[in-house]
């Protein structure tokens, strides 16, 4: 990524990473992504914002160079997650006269994964400051976006807030601002999603310990800046609430076709009540695209067929990622088919313990689904609906 200017005295020295599909071997990564890094020159110190993953140290590097800086008084950590962290050391070495500028807990982390000695570091308090001369940074600790040592940093004067993996999106572009509001937001949603869903309540503290801030402009460490911050500010309130909304997410997996052909004629019963539906089939979906559904949806449905007395596989990581994200889902339908017998239900409903959601059905077809099988698929389709009334979504 090429140096770029985002005000005076403030630049973006990140890397894009074009080709990046997968990320920490589990979420797909379908634009690739940026790993930014800021250098801020103030009249007495020059600042840098987070580093680069290890292997786009190179690129990192060749901006310093471009910019010819040949001091660097500090190196900010906002989060010891390798891909912000991974170039320090190396920084550290060129830059012997730097102090490493975070946390105490993100010290300790960044001394157990990089083995940086502890004479290198000046830890800070939460709101403390530290002035550049004619720029002040000040230090909010943000805990659990998305790890419990993670902060942000407001510079003062510019009233640009560096969000780091707060308000970020996977999306690798040549633009700096955000120029696609609805693309960037999807991309920004997908993020929060996978990444930090399962912290809703602790990032709706930290969304109003910001209220005191006046942001001009919001750059995080993954995406594009934006220059008009309350579009980002406001997705993340509406997605941290308590709203949901009149849709039905249905994940499923079918051997033999019994399974779906009862997620067919539910997906139909609930478009005929005027509910919102969207099918996952877990054997090809995109596990982001699924967890972005889980957002807002009132309900989920796992739909699976019977292995070995128990639900298939791809039910069973279906209901594990639910858990883990803990998306403000008010049901869960469980529906399925067996051959002889089992315990598919129950094993599902274990597996589910942080989702505070009522169990809806379940429907469970012995074989082919018969009459008596879509009668009840249709009962559930009414105590969804049901349920969506009650919640005032319809």
């Amino acid at each position: 990524m090429a140096v770029r200017k985002v005000r005076e005295n403030i630049y973006s020295i990140g890397a894009i990473d074009w080709d990046r599909r997968l990320f920490d071997e589990l979420i797909p990564l379908p634009k690739g992504t940026t790993y930014n890094a800021y250098l801020i020159k103030g009249s007495e110190k020059t600042a840098l914002l987070d580093t680069v993953d290890p292997p786009m140290e190179g690129e990192l590097l060749t901006n310093l160079k471009k910019l010819n800086i040949d001091r660097i008084d500090y190196v900010i950590s906002h989060h010891a997650e390798q891909d912000h962290s991974g170039t320090i050391s190396k920084i550290l070495e060129i830059y012997p006269e730097a102090k490493l500028v975070t946390d105490d807990k993100c010290k300790s982390m960044l001394m157990d994964l990089h083995l940086i000695p502890e004479e290198r570091f000046k830890v800070i308090k939460d709101k403390e400051t530290l002035s550049l001369g004619d720029k002040t940074l000040e230090f909010i600790l943000t805990p659990w976006v998305h790890w419990p040592e993670t902060m942000v940093t407001y510079l003062k004067e510019d009233k640009i807030l560096f969000s780091c993996d707060f308000f970020g999106s996977h999306y690798a572009s040549s633009e700096l601002f955000v120029t696609d509001e609805t693309k960037v937001l999807e991309d920004a949603k997908r993020y929060y999603a996978e990444i930090m869903m399962p912290f809703r309540a602790q990032i709706k503290r930290n969304l109003e310990k910001l209220e005191g801030y006046e942001i001009d402009m919001i750059a995080p460490s993954h995406g594009p800046i934006y220059d008009k911050p309350n579009i980002i500010i406001n997705a993340y309130k509406d997605w941290t609430s308590l709203k949901v909304k009149n849709e039905v997410v249905i994940a499923y997996v079918s051997m033999h076709g019994s399974t779906k052909k009862m997620v067919n004629y539910l997906v139909d019963a609930l478009i005929d009540k005027g509910i919102k539906v969207t099918p996952y089939n877990l054997i090809e979906t995109d596990i982001g695209e699924l967890a972005m559904s889980l957002v807002d949806a009132a309900t989920l449905v796992l739909g699976t067929p019977t292995v070995l007395v128990g639900p298939h596989p791809g039910a069973v990581y279906a209901a594990v990622l639910a858990n883990a994200l803990k998306p403000k889902t008010k049901n869960i339908g469980i529906i399925g088919s067996y051959g002889w017998g089992g315990k598919a239900v129950d094993t599902l409903k274990t597996l589910i313990p942080n989702l505070k959601a009522d169990i809806l059905g379940p429907v469970l077809s012995k074989g082919y689904p018969q009459d008596e099988d879509y009668k009840a698929l249709l009962k559930l389709a009414d105590e969804i609906q049901k349920k969506h009334k009650d919640l005032n979504l319809m």
